[in-house]
């Protein structure tokens, strides 16, 4: 949804002491030989070069009794994809009491700028090896994806990141990794996740919850909701599991559930099979900061008070883009908003039997004059700081429609179906987008793209209108104009 959590400036907090036999040292991010960061170009400290995590056991204990305390015990397994004397793991606050490599208990651990925790094992790894990386760790989140409730409760969500605000992460999309999830809270409290739910058992006063994702998951899609929910259960179409979880507060949506089915059986024949083992809602009941209305966590959308058909249109088109077909780096955004703001046009058009083209992109085009900054930022790379940028939803949709009446339904839609089956639980980049759409299509893309997802002017007439929408060119209408002049959207019809 266009609405998200707002990216705030990290906070430096360093753990305050080690179990002994741990070395804390305390080191500027240029003394970092290697390691640290996967090359993003928005977010260079972002995820850790040298392995690939292949799943991530994550057990907490949280009593929400004690606000915002929260203790950990993370196993990563993964496998060096060179050999490491040591290694980088992305970490918010914290105080970090032990970190074992396959057992053993590393040789030397230390902070490094914002969220990096470098690990120097007992002994190297070498290139190919697996490993297991163990920490334990305890304390008060402080990472901007970690939010507590109004009664106390807490929900992990957030966009770029969220991950690290409660566990340690290689935190970059383009190292997926399967999740187990096992949380302990006082009883009377529930916890709800990614994936299915495995055995609930109770010890003396507490409840163990316990969930399981099976499919590689980027780790900001990763979540975690500790609440006195009330779960409903059903089935999708397929019998696939759906699990809906409401706070207290948010009130059970009978009738907005009951959609989720049809709509995700229409998400299907646009984009191919849903892509995962479980599906619902983890629906929230206010936050202690600015929140958003909707995120795309996977299999399991989070959304806060409730939802309606548009939102989980939008948040479970994001179980394709964005969760099962993931960026390669945040410049790739329009992989998932471009496409999840676009579904719901279709779902407007399936369902109500809107005329996109004089509804929709009409509308569009008409309230972009007033709006002279609608068409300045590119919609593959849009820069730093502007990774989720609101052109990405808006703009974006616009070219999707624009591209679909350039190619027609039969190239578009095959290619969507062509995309997820070549991407399926992977990463994929914006620029193999473009190349797809061109082989699928058998057309020349190149001047569209160049207009529309690289421009920051108002693409041209033959761009802007093209197919069934030459009928909404003004020109057209008054049997005038030419290529290069001024028209009424604030641009040239050149574009550069």
């Amino acid at each position: 949804m266009p609405s998200r959590w707002k990216h705030r400036h990290r906070t430096t907090t360093l753990a305050t002491a080690l179990a002994v036999g741990i070395v804390l040292t305390v080191m500027p991010a240029s003394a970092a030989p290697c390691g640290s960061g996967v090359g993003d170009p928005y977010f260079p400290d972002d995820g850790n070069s040298g392995y690939d995590v292949s799943e991530y056991d994550v057990r907490v204990n949280y009593d929400p009794a004690r606000p915002r305390h929260l203790e950990g015990d993370t196993t990563v397994q993964a496998v060096a994809t060179q050999d490491l004397d040591h290694f980088h793991l992305d970490l918010e606050g914290f105080q970090v009491t032990s970190v074992t490599v396959d057992g053993t208990p590393a040789s030397a651990v230390s902070r490094e700028g914002a969220h990096e925790l470098v690990v120097t094992p007992a002994r190297p790894l070498a290139k190919d090896t697996r490993f297991s990386v163990r920490v334990r760790y305890s304390g008060k989140p402080v990472g901007e994806g970690w939010h507590t409730l109004a009664n106390g409760g807490a929900s992990a969500t957030g966009e770029p990141h969220s991950a690290t605000a409660w566990y340690p992460a290689n935190d970059h999309p383009s190292d997926k990794a399967t999740f187990r999830l096992t949380a302990t809270v006082p009883t009377g409290w529930q916890v709800v996740g990614n994936g299915r739910p495995g055995a609930t058992s109770t010890g003396r006063g507490t409840s163990t919850f316990r969930w399981y994702e099976d499919r590689p998951m980027a780790t900001f899609l990763s979540t975690i909701g500790i609440d006195k929910f009330t779960v409903r259960t059903s089935e999708l179409s397929d019998g696939t599991p759906v699990i809906h979880a409401y706070s207290p507060g948010a009130g059970v949506r009978p009738e907005a559930e009951a959609q989720l089915p049809e709509i995700i059986d229409f998400l299907a024949s646009k984009f191919g099979p849903y892509p995962f083992s479980s599906a619902g809602a983890i629906v929230i009941d206010g936050n202690d900061d600015d929140g958003p209305n909707a995120l795309e966590t996977q299999s399991r959308p989070t959304y806060q008070g409730g939802f309606s058909d548009v939102s989980m249109v939008h948040e479970n088109t994001h179980q394709w883009f964005g969760n099962s077909v993931s960026l390669s780096d945040w410049r790739d955004g329009c992989l998932a908003e471009c496409f999840a703001q676009y579904a719901g046009q279709l779902w407007d058009e399936e369902k109500h039997g809107a005329d996109l083209d004089n509804g929709f992109y009409r509308s569009m085009v008409e309230e972009s004059t007033a709006d002279p900054d609608f068409w300045t930022t590119r919609l593959y790379d849009p820069g730093k700081g502007r990774e989720l940028a609101s052109a990405l939803y808006f703009k974006g949709a616009m070219m999707l429609h624009a591209l679909r009446r350039t190619v027609g339904d039969t190239a578009f839609f095959g290619t969507l179906k062509r995309w997820q089956r070549d991407h399926r639980y992977g990463n994929a980049s914006w620029p193999q987008f473009e190349a797809l759409m061109g082989n699928v299509s058998g057309k020349d893309l190149t001047g569209f793209f160049r207009a529309w997802a690289h421009g920051t002017t108002v693409p041209e007439k033959k761009y802007l209108f093209p197919g069934s929408l030459g009928s909404l060119d003004p020109a057209a209408k008054h049997g005038g104009g030419t290529a290069g002049a001024r028209n009424s959207w604030g641009g040239t019809g050149d574009h550069t």
